[in-house]
């Protein structure tokens, strides 16, 4: 179902400024709404490339490099004792897992699938099952765009992207770092970050997990925005929590783990893979690496606190073997991909893979394929939670404006896509059979003018028209247009209400915090 709202960045409507009272309403019935698309509930098969004895060998080997090798948990003394007192052999840093032990401990306790609340309760997604939820791109020091090419991104940037996201029906979370503003000194910035997606967004957001201190202000800053009670019983904040690949769990992401996980709050575990310097070059490989290094930081987790939500998280990525550059869009990852989420729901766990990624700089052809080739096959994979889903550039350095929203038109196609062949009276369409018969045409029918206005997907971006019409609109190819449609929509945009006393409390904790430490870029 559509939602519209309207406010103003004070949280409230806007106020009239006298006079022009007619004027003043056309404009207001002129005005686009805001419209979002819920969580997509899929209605299409999922699409499985590895037979059971396939699976089984990837477990089985997955089980071995658990026992044998072992995986390395570094500056977290807990987790060590945790895992000894399990029943697992700790010796120095290095962990050995009993066959089935990190298994048997997901199954026992980790939820398949969790409710991630929004501060507006329209907007909040459940993550696992036969949902998928979109969030932007995450992590880029960088931005571009055609006004200014590429530059260090900054807290202004940060907030235009939380807008673009609110603003994007298809973008169902506000995602997390989805810039990094080098502008503010590295030990204090995640609480602007956390603010904005508070402030000017009320989608779900993420947490920041460069230190655990900064995962506990983040929680603070959720107990002020939700209430400590409600955050007892349910999750408000869903953080990435990444695999220092190959088979090390480091002490940072562990300790951000510990403290959402005890706050019940989730975690995406998830190994981040350049398949060749991280992992075996083999997709068979890479696939036993990622289920045995997320077997026991999933398992970690639960032994923090069991019952927290989890996620089976897998970036994938091949390399160039002439340079050693990442690449993107290729089809050893998807393959990867798709056999990772029936590893996931084998286990029991939310999935998350993929996105809108690719290599190239800017926003042109090579953005446009290889970004498709990873988001048709992340749909298909059933993925839970896609991260990257609008935004990226250049291997995820960049963050592009234009892209964006290419993107997030992109995403929108794979919401129509999700729900399958409509087979309702209407969608049957007998009627207009009936009506139209033989040798004429169904564009003036009874059905046809009943669903014209929804019965295609309609682009934001592409260009239809004929090349004279083109010519005489200048000529504009995609990203022309991108870019006056992000700029449109920034200056359409309009705050969802936020609480007054809550942004005090905000804003108050912010400066207390900032006044606490001086400024570090560490």
């Amino acid at each position: 179902m559509a939602i519209a709202e309207t406010g103003s960045e004070q949280g409230g409507g806007r106020r009239g400024r006298g006079g022009g009272g007619a004027e003043a309403r056309r404009q207001a019935r002129n005005k686009p709404k805001l419209v979002q698309n819920p969580f997509i509930a899929r209605q299409i098969p999922i699409y499985e490339v590895m037979s059971e004895e396939g699976l089984q060998i990837i477990e089985r080997n997955a089980d071995t490099i658990l026992q044998e090798t072992g995986i390395e948990f570094r500056d977290e003394p807990e987790a060590l004792e945790l895992w000894k007192a399990a029943g697992a052999e700790v010796k120095g840093t290095r962990i050995r897992f009993p066959r089935g032990l990190c298994r048997s401990i997901i199954q026992k306790s980790a939820p398949r699938q969790y409710v991630q609340h929004a501060r507006n309760p329209e907007r909040n997604v459940t993550i696992g099952g036969n949902n998928t939820v979109f969030a932007p791109v995450y992590g880029p020091p960088f931005i571009r765009n055609l006004d200014e090419g590429r530059r260090y991104a900054t807290i202004e940037d940060f907030r235009n992207f939380v807008k673009l996201a609110y603003m994007s029906p298809s973008i169902h979370h506000s995602g997390g770092t989805v810039c990094e503003p080098v502008d503010l000194p590295v030990n204090k910035r995640h609480l602007d970050m956390v603010y904005s997606h508070i402030k000017y967004s009320d989608k779900p957001f993420m947490g920041s997990v460069t230190a655990p201190e900064r995962a506990a202000d983040t929680v603070e800053m959720a107990k002020i925005v939700f209430g400590e009670k409600f955050l007892e019983t349910n999750t408000v904040i869903t953080s990435l929590i990444n695999a220092n690949s190959p088979m090390v769990w480091d002490g940072t992401m562990l300790g951000a783990m510990k403290v959402y996980a005890r706050a019940n709050q989730a975690c995406i575990t998830t190994p981040f893979i350049l398949a060749g310097a991280m992992s075996p070059v083999t997709a068979a490989g890479t696939l036993t690496q990622v289920l045995a290094e997320v077997l026991a930081g999933a398992a970690t987790c639960q032994l923090y606190k069991a019952g927290a939500p989890v996620i089976f998280g897998v970036f994938a990525s091949s390399i160039s073997m002439q340079s050693g550059a990442p690449t993107f869009g290729t089809p050893e990852p998807t393959l990867v991909s798709f056999a990772a989420g029936q590893l996931a729901r084998r286990l029991g766990l939310p999935f998350r893979t993929g996105g809108s990624l690719c290599g190239s700089k800017v926003a042109d052809a090579q953005a446009a394929y290889e970004s498709a080739q990873t988001l048709l096959p992340t749909l298909l994979a059933n993925t839970n939670f896609v991260l990257h889903g609008a935004g990226w550039l250049e291997g995820g350095l960049a963050s592009g404006y234009e892209k964006f929203v290419m993107d997030a038109d992109q995403l929108g196609m794979m919401q129509v896509l999700a729900k399958g062949v409509d087979v309702s009276e209407n969608g049957q369409a007998m009627d207009a059979i009936r009506e139209v018969g033989p040798g004429s045409h169904f564009l003036g029918c009874a059905h046809t003018q009943a669903n014209f206005e929804t019965a295609f997907y309609r682009s934001s971006i592409a260009d239809n028209n004929s090349f004279e019409q083109w010519e005489a609109e200048g000529r504009q190819d995609a990203a022309m247009r991108a870019n006056k449609l992000y700029k449109r929509m920034l200056g359409d945009y309009e705050a969802p209400a936020l609480d007054p006393a809550i942004d005090e409390a905000l804003n108050d904790f912010i400066a207390k915090k900032k006044a606490e430490t001086p400024d570090s870029n560490v």
